[in-house]
């Protein structure tokens, strides 16, 4: 028996996209909230839901553990959970009911929860904790178990006298390093590797560095960490990455922070330390092209091991950056992927389609940039409105028929934008078509210059090139017939 059981509601198979990558991640905002009420006396058990197929499946293990509480505790640190997927919140609502229906009492704890809270109690949730969750379950479980009242514990969002009751936030955590290390013995890494492997991909472990960020795009929402700003140290962080290569053997990470290394001298000093430990890691981020450029930041990451940096290009077109106020410049977006380049750093744009009065100059704009910059890889989407931000503020009203996506690949215009969502799906194949195109036109130069230094993958870019030439023709001459038809 355990006393408390954790689980969350993403579900690797629920979207195609992401199962196809086959780089599924464990939920690490889930083993940071298992570690510290293990930390704290209480026995915890994990019901990785991740790579299985049937909410389902959780029932057999609820009924042989036997906990009084079962927290579901999406994983804070995975973009996808901030989308508020559809099919991940129905798999929720059937994880609570299991639950429920064994007397369990269910406290949940995510982006989504956060955002919807009503939604999860009429689902039967005893209590929703609203922001980061840590604080406020310790507290609820301790009073849970003492048989004290829970009804003015900060953060929880409950029903009283059929009223729904919401309490004010906790405050976020200042120093991260007073956490535990995630509880990754708690679930088993060895079919995350399979799928890696299986994928011809090196095995990678996700790692957080950080907490929260303090820009201000104003479609960003920031439901679990907010807009404050807080970090782990460089001793933590390395302790943590020297244990994850003794005992799994891995030295290769995603730092999934939303914005690596923003502290003053902090990549620095992580460089320091890895050189310390004689720790030799490749890892990849998410960043800021204007934080970049800071100082001699790109040298230590490069240094540090950075083998690719994600960047929010967002746009080519600096009138869709200021409408987002997203505070920085397409120049800058040129001079980081320049140095980056220089530094043999892989770089990766996020690009965004469909802001608000977009043009069809701006989105040439984009397409220009990202034609001439050839990043390393792109990842296209369309503004998605999310609960909490100015953005969402400004749309909701066309919200009536659709306020979620089913999945991250799902692409649907949620509000009237300049064009509809035909157009934008049939935009982001041929953005992608343009994008290989010159990649393979980048790869027979390099070809030209030295045979011997093509890779199979740009060698298999170039023998596609006979593909995207024609197709990517194709699609522009349907987009131009789409133009006018904005239904």
């Amino acid at each position: 028996m355990l006393d408390i059981v954790f689980s969350h509601s993403y579900y690797y198979k629920f979207d195609a996209k992401q199962w196809k990558n086959q780089t599924p991640y464990p939920p690490l905002g889930t083993l940071y909230a298992a570690s510290y009420l293990r930390e704290n006396g209480y026995t915890v058990g994990v019901f990785d839901a991740n790579l299985l197929d049937d909410p389902k499946t959780i029932q057999p293990y609820l009924e042989k553990q036997q906990p009084k509480i079962f927290v579901l505790y999406d994983d804070g640190f995975n973009y996808l959970t901030k989308m508020c997927l559809t099919t991940m919140r129905e798999a929720a609502f059937e994880m609570i009911t299991i639950a429920k229906s064994l007397d369990c009492k269910v406290i949940v704890c995510s982006s989504d929860s956060t955002d919807h809270y009503e939604k999860y109690l009429a689902a039967s949730a005893d209590f929703v904790i609203q922001g980061e969750g840590e604080i406020s379950l310790k507290e609820l479980v301790d009073a849970l178990s003492t048989n004290e009242d829970t009804s003015q514990i900060k953060g929880l969002v409950f029903e009283n006298d059929g009223e729904i009751v919401k309490n004010p936030k906790h405050p976020v955590l200042r120093n991260l390093d007073e956490l535990p290390m995630p509880a990754w013995d708690l679930i088993d890494i060895e079919p995350y590797r399979k799928i890696w492997e299986a994928g011809g991909n090196e095995f990678t472990l996700n790692m957080a560095t950080t907490r929260g960020c303090p820009f201000k795009c104003n479609w960003c929402a920031k439901p679990i960490y907010g807009n404050r700003y807080n970090s782990h140290s460089p001793e933590y962080i390395t302790k943590h990455i020297k244990y994850l290569k003794e005992n799994y053997g891995v030295t290769r990470f995603w730092m999934c922070d939303d914005i690596f290394g923003l502290k003053p001298n902090w990549v620095q000093n992580f460089n320091k330390e890895l050189k310390k430990e004689d720790l030799k890691i490749s890892y990849y981020i998410q960043s800021r092209v204007d934080l970049l450029l800071k100082e001699d930041t790109i040298e230590a990451l490069a240094e540090s091991g950075l083998e690719e940096v994600w960047v929010g290009a967002e746009s080519g077109s600096q009138a869709i950056l200021d409408a987002m106020d997203k505070e920085t410049k397409v120049e800058q977006i040129y001079e980081a992927t320049r140095l980056l380049k220089e530094k043999n750093v892989r770089v990766a744009f996020f690009i965004q389609f469909g802001y608000l009065e977009e043009t069809k100059e701006d989105i040439q704009k984009t397409i220009d940039m990202i034609k001439e910059l050839v990043p390393d890889n792109i990842g296209v989407s369309v503004s998605y409105p999310l609960p909490g931000t100015k953005f969402y503020e400004k749309v909701k009203d066309d919200l009536q028929l659709k306020a979620n996506w089913t999945d991250s690949d799902d692409l649907a215009m949620m509000f009237k934008g300049t064009y509809n969502t035909q157009f934008y799906r049939k935009l982001q194949r041929y953005v992608h078509k343009e994008f290989r195109k010159s990649q393979a036109f980048q790869n027979f130069k390099k070809f030209f210059k030295n045979p011997f230094s093509i890779s199979k993958a740009e060698l298999r870019s170039m023998i596609l090139l006979g593909y995207y030439v024609p197709s990517a023709f194709i699609d522009k001459l349907q987009l131009k017939n789409m133009e006018n038809t904005n239904a």
